[in-house]
């Protein structure tokens, strides 16, 4: 693949990346704010936020943010 072909899925991937990003620094900040969740640990969800991309901080925020 080179440059050409990836150009292509730039306007797909530019969003993309800043949604992933966005998602993941209002998930962290979040996470440090509050000291209490509904399942979980502080350490958990940073660890889910950071490794598993856009899927961590949307579980954070459906299943670990307690509602204040």
């Amino acid at each position: 693949m080179d440059f050409e072909e990836i150009k292509e899925y730039l306007p797909f991937l530019i969003p993309l990346a800043a949604l992933q990003l966005g998602l993941m620094i209002a998930a962290i900040v979040s996470i440090f704010k509050h000291t209490k969740y509904k399942t979980g640990s502080r350490a958990l969800w940073v660890v889910l936020c950071l490794c598993i991309s856009i899927i961590g901080p949307i579980l954070y925020f459906a299943f670990g943010k307690e509602e204040s």
